[in-house]
């Protein structure tokens, strides 16, 4: 007699014929996201076309209890997307339709596997786009949609929970809801589009999104500007947040990250010191006002060469360099792995989250760098993990205590990467234990027999 998971797979694949695999290699690239955890395999990956391929997978997986997985472009850094008890992967890679513009009204509705780099192509000669950018062209929006994404625009813009309209979402037992709409505000029912932002596939599957957009701004300029502390950095970014300039991205580099990004990304005229990237969106005139007052303010702390940029290409090779942070720190020690901190505090207490940080790195004897998207209080800490026995516990170790700082100054473990595997032990510190409760209870009502991507969000 066949087992469910056999059960289920032979009936996806009587569905989706040749879209069902059980292929070896596309197993193990569906094994593992951009992260530290141990690979699982799925059964089978299921490439699903369709929001009613997707729900009638889960509709058969639900029936067997065998687990989904649901995968945009596995570029997550929490595990989100490793199958840790088997099942079927549920890949919405190629749900690629751009479904819906409009520019009176500056939305769009797309299906889940579109990405960023996609939409924006779509949308220039429309003189719109789609302001939320993670930092990798790869990921899909809809994969941004279920980790809460964010990104270098995210101080002007806000989150993609800001800028998400309405939700198409296959739940466990094969039912489809729509939710939200097209109008950007509304005071009836729940607020089920905000309750699937961030669930990482363990309540359903979303499979379209409507969108906010946002008008290509008329004038862009960016810049950097160096200092000889941490401290002057950071304090910079303190008092240009409270004077209420509005940057469309601020970006912090510590000195290590900026050793690796000038080998990498072959950066010329500056040095390895702590650094701001600067970005301001607006007319002409305001742009100039903005990057005018910022410059003082960062003079005023001792800030150098505050070198402009307004050339596209200049500007692009800048934030492609910001991009490429992860892959320049990892160049800066052959061999290692790559273990990715993603804490987040009130902007008063981003001196002392960071400068702590760097500290703990000091102590704990391994290579590490500090980025951030310090305009909102997120910061990421790049550890590299030594290839030797006890070198990702000691990493881990660290982490830890760079996520107890971040609690103890009123912040939260994570900003943006999401909670997957590698955050499931600090949720109780943050939230509570009756608010764990109440999550754990709507997961339940929706998730009854526990198939969505089982061992993500809870420690059990």
């Amino acid at each position: 007699m066949p087992s469910p998971v056999e059960t289920a797979v032979a009936a996806a694949r009587d569905l989706l014929g040749e879209r069902l695999t059980t292929n070896a290699t596309l197993r193990e690239h569906h094994s593992h996201g951009q992260d530290t955890q141990p690979p699982h395999l799925p059964d089978a990956v299921a490439f699903v076309e369709t929001t009613e391929e997707a729900a009638r997978i889960l509709g058969i997986c639900n029936a067997q209890n065998v687990p989904v997985v649901p995968w945009g472009a596995g570029t997550s850094l929490e595990g989100h997307v490793t199958p840790v008890r088997g099942g079927i992967t549920l890949d919405l890679s190629r749900m690629t339709k751009i479904l819906a513009v409009s520019q009176p009204d500056m939305d769009c509705r797309i299906e889940a596997g579109v990405t960023r780099e996609q939409l924006n192509t779509h949308l220039r000669d429309l003189g719109l786009f789609f302001p939320v950018d993670p930092g990798t062209a790869a990921c899909t929006i809809g994969g941004m949609c279920a980790t809460r994404a964010s990104g270098t625009n995210a101080v002007r813009y806000g989150t993609i929970r800001e800028n998400v309209l309405g939700l198409t979402v296959a739940l466990a037992d094969g039912r489809v809801i729509r939710t939200g709409g097209r109008v950007r505000k509304s005071a009836t029912g729940y607020d089920l589009t905000r309750l699937f932002i961030g669930s990482e596939g363990t309540l359903g599957v979303i499979t379209e999104i409507g969108l906010k957009l946002h008008g290509i701004p008329e004038a862009i300029s960016a810049a950097t500007c160096q200092f000889d502390s941490l401290r002057a950095a950071i304090e910079t970014v303190i008092t240009v947040m409270q004077s209420n300039i509005p940057v469309a991205r601020i970006e912090f580099l510590d000195e290590t990250q900026m050793a690796a990004c000038i080998a990498y990304s072959k950066l010329t005229g500056l040095e390895a010191k702590p650094t701001l990237f600067f970005e301001f969106h607006g007319t002409e005139a305001a742009v100039a006002e903005q990057a005018g007052q910022a410059e003082a303010i960062a003079t005023d702390y001792g800030g150098q060469s505050f070198r402009w940029a307004t050339d596209p290409a200049e500007r692009a090779k800048l934030w492609q360099a910001r991009h490429d942070a992860l892959w320049a720190a990892l160049a800066l020690k052959p061999g290692h792995q790559g273990l990715t901190a993603d804490s987040i505090v009130p902007i008063s207490r981003l001196d002392e989250a960071i400068v702590g940080t760097k500290e703990d790195l000091a102590a704990s004897g391994l290579t590490g760098a500090v980025v951030g998207h310090v305009g909102d209080g997120n910061f990421h800490t790049l550890i590299l993990v030594p290839p030797e026995p006890g070198g990702i516990e000691r990493a881990w170790e660290l982490d830890r205590k760079i996520v107890a700082r971040a609690l103890a100054l009123g912040g939260s473990c994570s900003g943006e990467h999401g909670v997957g595997i590698g955050k499931r032990e600090f949720l109780e510190a943050e939230h509570g234990a009756e608010a764990l409760a109440v999550m754990r209870s709507i997961k339940q009502t929706l998730d009854p027999r526990g198939i969505m991507n089982p061992g993500k969000m809870f420690l059990n």
